[in-house]
């Protein structure tokens, strides 16, 4: 039960982030911000030149917030009194862990969004553009898929946990719209790979993994174990071209809808596809053994990016080859720091 001292000052900071709106200031609180998006996010806009005049950026990490804690939510929030929210924070995990936990990733994720979302509006923050996944379409549909088809049927069994918690944002998000008005929005990415990713080999997603494994291979002198067939196919999408994109939806973007951030439908590989451009990069000599005993997960899950072509018909994804010898050199060269 919230006090009336508590609303007290939950009121007085949304009207001191409105007042702060209106001069043009734009304070934007990244959760999340030391992983894979966050880091690449501040590396563009390091690159670019930083954050534009008038733009504070507040990259978090889960040391400074437990956010499916309310109490710690409403904290960080009152500390930086952000304009502006990208959430990138959540529970993530690979095919196998997702397996295993679908009922952690539910609740936790739940708690997660819905203390940033819930205190974002008695903040009287503007604009916060959360992450979605692919993985939140139904299995059964046709393809590509495309933001009209979210909440078409059920998601994959492998990880409906962590589907249904994300498909909850949209929700959200629009009933934010409907009963306040707020200008609440989601992406959408396909497959994430980057520096600064999570290369853990049994939690870590599809091209981390092998990447890491292929490392171990290379160095030991072992064969590669790829699990599953290599036939299921992904749209990767490189962190960098995604955190150009997040930063144009923060500034540009006005829609409550979701948007696709995707490659092309003409640029999806196959996992043996992906496991052959991290050979290539790592300079792997030895065998490569594909384990069909262990599970492929969904076996496509296609996407429009017809959506951002139409805003953005000249933006230039970087080639998927390049991407990937960028990841492999820079896990390399940090090796020991590197979460795996």
């Amino acid at each position: 039960m919230r006090t009336t001292g508590q609303y007290d000052i939950v009121l007085l900071s949304a009207w001191i982030i409105a007042m702060e709106g209106d001069t043009g200031k734009m304070r934007v609180m990244v959760t999340g911000g030391t992983g894979l998006v966050g880091k690449a996010i501040e590396k563009v806009l390091q690159d670019e030149g930083g954050a534009r005049e008038g733009e504070e950026w507040i990259f978090l990490s889960s040391k400074d917030a437990n956010l499916m804690d309310v109490a710690e939510t409403r904290a960080v929030f009152q500390k930086h009194r952000p304009t502006h929210v990208i959430h990138l924070a959540a529970m993530v995990g690979g095919l196998f862990k997702n397996m295993t936990h679908n009922l952690s990733f539910w609740r936790n994720n739940l708690h997660i969004n819905d203390n940033v979302l819930q205190t974002a509006h008695e903040f009287g923050v503007l604009k916060v553009v959360s992450c979605l996944s692919t993985c939140i379409f139904p299995d059964k549909t046709t393809y590509p898929i495309d933001e009209t088809m979210i909440h078409s049927g059920p998601p994959h069994e492998s990880n409906f946990g962590y589907a249904y918690a994300k498909r909850m944002i949209d929700v959200h998000n629009r009933a934010y719209f409907k009963q306040y008005g707020r200008k609440y929005t989601a992406v959408i990415p396909t497959n994430v790979f980057g520096p600064h990713d999570n290369f853990n080999i049994e939690d870590g997603h599809v091209l981390p993994g092998l990447i890491q494994k292929t490392y171990i291979a290379q160095r030991e002198g072992t064969s590669l174990q790829v699990w599953g067939s290599g036939r299921p196919r992904r749209q990767f999408i490189y962190s960098h071209d995604l955190a150009r994109l997040f930063v144009w939806v923060l500034r540009e973007y006005n829609e409550v809808e979701p948007i696709i951030l995707s490659v092309g439908e003409e640029d999806e590989v196959s996992i043996k596809e992906a496991a052959d451009a991290v050979v290539e990069a790592l300079e792997f000599k030895g065998e490569v053994v594909y384990d069909k005993s262990k599970a492929d997960g969904q076996f496509k899950k296609t996407a429009s990016n017809a959506k951002l072509r139409k805003y953005l018909p000249d933006f230039t994804f970087t080639p998927f080859h390049k991407a990937i010898k960028e990841t492999c050199d820079w896990f390399v060269a940090n090796y020991d720091i590197a979460r795996k």
